[in-house]
């Protein structure tokens, strides 16, 4: 474990006893998976999970009566209880095979936010055309865009902005038969130009990286994500539903310019 690490997990400990005083923080909070199972070459920072790990988060989550598992939406007005979303980035297989059996058995809709050249490409751990139609066609399963080519949005100029917003999504919809509306951001990089883009593409939904709750006010194209890592025991994981992990949020270089 790093020093930085150990040093947020320190942080969070601090919290995580003022959250057990105060309860769990209301509002509908978006947990952000990756991997789950793939080895990953270059995945220093922990994205794929394992299999094991992820299904006893999975039963955790399901156990926990006050929490209501939702699809993924806008946030509404009232912040009475916590609801909770799963999602996953990029479009890994094994997102098909190894998260999805978990997630049906536990009855817990998902969200899987592909990047279409990655399927076009063929690229061995992502998924296929054919897989990716699998995968929508299961109960409670949903696709959204994650870009074309996982570019950072904010650093694109507005041509390449345009393509990866608009090829993205007509791509899938051709993939899949059903309308793409709701988008992640690659890298977590979004600023209110891109928010704006997102919009004028027919987006009514974007997803960011920054740490945080959703509440009533949240724009629906900004919302934060709770990011679950390798290194999350069922202890962290509890922590992060109930916002034990929340301060993380100023440490993202766009939260400046993606705060309401």
């Amino acid at each position: 474990m790093t020093w930085r690490r150990g040093a947020a997990r320190a942080i969070s400990e601090c919290t995580a006893l003022v959250r057990n005083l105060a309860g769990a923080r209301a509002g509908l909070r978006i947990l952000l998976y990756h991997a789950v199972g793939t080895s990953l070459s270059t995945d220093s920072y922990g994205i794929s999970i394992s299999p094991d790990l992820f299904e006893r988060h999975m039963v955790a989550l399901a156990e926990i009566p006050e929490i209501a598992i939702v699809n993924l939406r806008a946030p509404e007005p009232s912040d009475s209880g916590l609801e909770v979303a799963v999602t996953f980035d990029d479009g890994y297989k094994d997102n098909l095979y190894a998260a999805a059996p978990v997630l049906l058995k536990h009855r817990i809709p998902f969200t899987v936010f592909v990047t279409s050249s990655f399927v076009q490409r063929g690229q061995p751990e992502y998924l296929t055309e054919s897989e990716l139609k699998d995968l929508a066609a299961l109960p409670g399963a949903a696709v959204g865009s994650h870009g074309v080519t996982h570019a950072r949005l904010a650093e694109c100029d507005e041509r390449t902005l345009w393509r990866e917003l608009v090829e993205s999504r007509q791509y899938l919809e051709g993939v899949i038969g059903r309308p793409i509306t709701a988008m992640s951001y690659p890298h977590g990089s979004a600023n209110l130009r891109v928010r704006d883009a997102v919009k004028r593409a027919g987006y009514s939904l974007g997803v960011c990286s920054r740490f945080d709750i959703n509440r009533g006010d949240r724009d629906p194209l900004l919302l934060c994500r709770t990011e679950i890592v390798s290194a999350d025991s069922e202890r962290v994981f509890l922590q992060k539903l109930r916002g034990a992990w929340d301060w993380c949020r100023w440490r993202s270089r766009d939260s400046a310019s993606i705060m309401n």
